[in-house]
């Protein structure tokens, strides 16, 4: 491979153009995930655990319910949520692309002795019963990395499965000093690590769309025979009024939004993310 095709591969894209690989469903790279995911000291994958266990004791405050609730967690990861719900009494439906982290939360639940009903699909893809669920979850802003058509599509899918008067939470970063969250070029060489098992080169990059409030993060990894793969994350940000302006088209109402959830750490918490709390 020339280095003129590398320059070419690693200019910006135009917005939504897709990478060549997807990097939840590759068998290594899932792997990693899931050990990122249960690693509690980081906010990675999945949020250090305390802030995991503040945010689902905020879920069940703002609840104030009595009753066992049906709860639909989108994006569930390794069930580190649909395990702490579930104890608190709620059966719990938990979804998530994962065949790794799917496989790791049924042998959770069956060592906890929790009934959880796990689906290992893309919630894109999934279709929900309708009027199903009293409170649906995606957390850990997975909205804000779904191209706009997705987005929309998921969004139709919440609404038709809630239940009258039914509860969606979710977060989102926020919009704020967004040139900050810019990640600088920086690159890998690694005899093995995250992205391949084998000898690789990482380059990685990021790309601001400012009218969009969009920011590319990119990732060229080459393996050892010169095999490129282009990994790709569109990464959204968005203030309470466009929060409001995108639900709201879907017949959501009781919009409230609070931004002291999580502790101040980064760029990537604290008042950096918005949670939304919304009805049918």
């Amino acid at each position: 491979m020339k280095v003129t095709d590398i320059i070419s591969m690693s200019a910006k894209p135009a917005l939504y153009e897709k990478g060549t690989a997807f990097m939840w469903t590759d068998e290594h790279i899932s792997k990693q995930l899931l050990q990122v995911h249960l690693n509690e000291d980081v906010d990675l994958a999945s949020r250090k655990m305390t802030s995991i266990v503040r945010t689902a004791n905020w879920i069940l405050e703002t609840l104030k319910s009595k009753e066992k609730l049906n709860i639909l967690d989108l994006g569930c990861g390794p069930g580190l949520y649909a395990e702490i719900l579930t104890k608190e009494g709620h059966n719990v439906t938990g979804v998530d692309i994962s065949a790794n982290s799917i496989a790791h939360a049924k042998k959770s639940a069956q060592e906890e002795g929790l009934d959880i009903n796990y689906i290992n699909e893309s919630y894109i893809d999934l279709d929900f019963e309708e009027n199903t669920y009293d409170l649906i979850l995606i957390i850990f802003t997975d909205i804000g990395v779904l191209v706009p058509e997705d987005r929309n599509t998921l969004l139709q899918k919440v609404y038709r499965a809630l239940k009258p008067g039914g509860t969606f939470i979710f977060d989102v970063l926020s919009d704020n000093d967004l040139e900050q969250k810019i990640a600088p070029k920086n690159w890998e060489a690694s005899q093995g690590g995250f992205w391949n098992e084998n000898p690789y080169i990482a380059l990685s990059e990021s790309f601001l769309y400012a009218e969009e409030k969009v920011i590319l993060y990119q990732h060229l990894v080459m393996d050892n025979d010169e095999k490129m793969d282009i990994y790709r994350f569109y990464t959204h940000f968005f203030s309470t009024a466009d929060i409001k302006n995108m639900i709201e088209n879907y017949g959501f109402k009781n919009i409230s939004h609070r931004d002291d959830i999580l502790p101040e750490a980064d760029l990537w918490n604290g008042k950096n993310v918005i949670f939304t709390i919304t009805s049918k």
